[in-house]
């Protein structure tokens, strides 16, 4: 597949949640963040710190908060997902938003999208399912799915009719 082009994917969700929703002729992403554990230099391979430099570089470029959290060898990333839905609920009661979009399947984050809904914020759901080579699977907790107000399988959509061509544009040779 290779490496996401952040800027087609903010216009591709503008565009599909402006096919869901009514009453507004367009949709535009206001805040983008990207919360992730960080190794120090010291921890990290120079794989790790390579991959880590190209992708704060795209995401800076398309315009995305980066937000790190110091993460450790022993115990790996802490403090991500809670980080993350701090964010989104200070956004979200800041009244800034109509519709947030969690790129994640993780159902930890149920809570959230229900506190965003009470304020008013509807939720797409925008993940990855598919089958790693390793054998490794992802896919979206059936409670997030269920409490989300809209949900998305960036993956199916290679083989959507409708968004095949969307599909195509949102990544480059990795």
């Amino acid at each position: 597949m290779g490496w996401l082009r952040f800027p087609e994917l903010h216009r591709f969700l503008e565009k599909y949640i402006g096919l869901r929703e009514q009453g507004f002729a367009s949709y535009k992403v206001v805040y983008a963040a990207w919360h992730q554990g960080l190794f120090t230099s010291k921890e990290a391979t120079a794989d790790q710190l390579k991959r880590d430099r190209n992708r704060h570089h795209d995401l800076m470029h398309a315009g995305v908060e980066v937000k790190y959290l110091p993460m450790s060898q022993k115990h790996g990333e802490k403090g991500v997902d809670v980080a993350l839905a701090v964010d989104a609920l200070q956004v979200g009661l800041g009244q800034m938003i109509d519709v947030a979009v969690l790129i994640t399947g993780d159902g930890d984050f149920v809570p959230l999208v229900r506190a965003l809904n009470k304020q008013g914020v509807r939720v797409l759901a925008a993940y990855f399912a598919f089958e790693a080579t390793d054998g490794g699977k992802s896919f979206i907790n059936e409670r997030l799915l269920a409490a989300a107000n809209y949900a998305v399988d960036i993956d199916a959509l290679e083989s959507s009719k409708e968004h095949k061509q969307d599909f195509a544009g949102l990544f480059r040779k990795a």
